[in-house]
């Protein structure tokens, strides 16, 4: 983001709810890094406006979000690129002497 940015400043409420929303998941982390002010990867993260947004998984796949900027679309976003854990399904226990 850029703390001068109009639309930065519009989305800056809507990610304080999607983060409220995630507050007790460990896993997911809402954060904004002034992009005018600080270095970034540019091989990594492709910014030519602002807000510009990436969301990174747990194994480190990383997608930039284009989509509506509601808390409904960035919650829609983040639950679609989060992995999953895996449900393995148990085997009952073989009761072999």
């Amino acid at each position: 983001y850029a703390p001068w940015c109009g639309h930065c400043k519009k989305l800056a409420p809507i990610l304080d709810e999607v983060a409220s929303s995630y507050q007790s998941d460990a896993d997911v982390v809402i954060a904004k890094l002034d992009a005018t002010a600080n270095d970034y990867p540019t091989d990594t993260f492709e910014v030519q406006g602002y807000p510009t947004m990436y969301f990174r998984s747990a194994s480190g796949n990383l997608v930039q979000y284009d989509g509506d900027r509601t808390k409904e679309a960035i919650i829609e976003f983040i639950e679609k690129n989060r992995d999953k854990v895996a449900q393995q399904e148990q085997e009952p226990a073989k009761d072999e002497l």
